[in-house]
């Protein structure tokens, strides 16, 4: 079969491997489409394991069944969790299940960026949902990208009347807005240094869009009634980034650290101001069961809309395009490879 075996940002080649072999208990999926996500292109992340085939937002077809699989069968339409959690120790049963150790070992084989994948034991388990009829393969390739979002707006307990600042108007930050709208929090103001991208997140439903380069917490005070916001949503690495949140957070409110840069990098934090204001700083990880079942339904009752996120569909051979195409970060959203094409 074909992979798109990744190298580097600027090095994604196209190479053959064999078909995976299933066991007992798992699958053979074909993949119908698969997501590239911003951190394929983390290269701090990605080089120490390179070469590899990467991809984990993927929705595709089961095409074997294992000795044992009762739940599944040959032609269902699927997604597939490259990680998932033990659900039985300290981290999971406390409602921590991206902290989980089995979590962060799991995944399937090859990766997304491949003809076929074979999905373990666990992950056919714990990991496998069916797609409704009303969900296409591109579609369900949202569903990992949202659920992520769905956990840290969670966490971060955003609701109705909360003024949100997202700093970042990538596939991470368009979702985020997305969420929030439906939530019905407001004001949401988005910032980006890119015009393509804030004109995005007016239409996925951004109330007020900013330049990075403006002064931020000015016009938030003039578009949320003298105040800052309620909630801010960092979803760039980059270290202006960083300061602007610490600057942009009302009293009482929470920033959540949705991306992080790279590792060394330390912040300065004046913790005295965060201490008199009350102010949360807090992380998320990754999705659990609970948060791609939500992502599902959402997507599947049209409440976020992702298919118009998708700006590139591209064929396996085109992968490194892709990978150009979403490290440059110009004129592009979600680029999607089909690599049956």
């Amino acid at each position: 079969m074909r992979v798109a075996m990744y190298y580097n940002n600027s090095d994604v080649r196209l190479e053959e491997m064999p078909i995976p072999e299933i066991g007992p208990g798992e699958l053979l999926v074909k993949v119908m489409a698969s997501g590239i996500c911003g951190s394929d292109v983390m290269e701090w992340y990605r080089l120490k394991k390179a070469p590899l085939v990467l991809g984990h937002e993927i929705a595709g077809e089961i095409v074997q069944v294992g000795e044992g699989v009762e739940r599944y069968k040959i032609g269902d339409r699927v997604f597939v969790s490259h990680h998932v959690p033990c659900n039985t120790c300290h981290y999971c049963l406390g409602g921590h299940h991206t902290a989980c150790e089995t979590l962060h070992t799991t995944n399937y084989h090859p990766g997304g960026f491949a003809e076929y994948i074979q999905v373990p034991r666990l992950n056919v388990e714990s990991g496998v949902y069916l797609l409704p009829d009303e969900v296409s393969f591109e579609e369900g390739t949202f569903i990992e990208p949202l659920a992520c979002v769905i956990r840290g707006q969670r966490l971060a307990k955003i609701k109705s009347g909360n003024s949100v600042l997202v700093i970042g108007s990538g596939v991470s930050g368009l979702l985020h807005i997305q969420l929030a709208h439906y939530l019905e929090a407001a004001p949401i103001v988005a910032v980006d240094v890119n015009d393509y991208r804030l004109e995005a997140a007016q239409k996925f439903g951004a109330d007020v869009t900013l330049k990075a380069s403006e002064d931020v917490p000015a016009r938030l005070r003039q578009v949320n009634e003298g105040r800052l916001a309620d909630k801010v949503i960092v979803c760039t690495g980059a270290l202006p980034a960083f300061s602007q949140a610490l600057q942009s957070i009302d009293r009482g409110g929470t920033i959540l650290f949705f991306a992080v840069p790279e590792p060394g990098i330390n912040i300065p934090i004046h913790l005295n101001e965060l201490w008199r204001n009350e102010i949360t700083l807090l992380t998320s990880y990754g999705a659990a069961p609970d948060d791609l079942k939500e992502a599902l339904e959402l997507i599947k009752a049209k409440r976020i809309n992702v298919k118009d996120m998708i700006s590139h569909r591209l064929s396996l051979s085109e992968a490194g395009l892709g990978f150009r195409l979403v490290v440059e970060a110009k004129e592009s959203l979600k680029v999607i490879i089909e690599p049956q094409k």
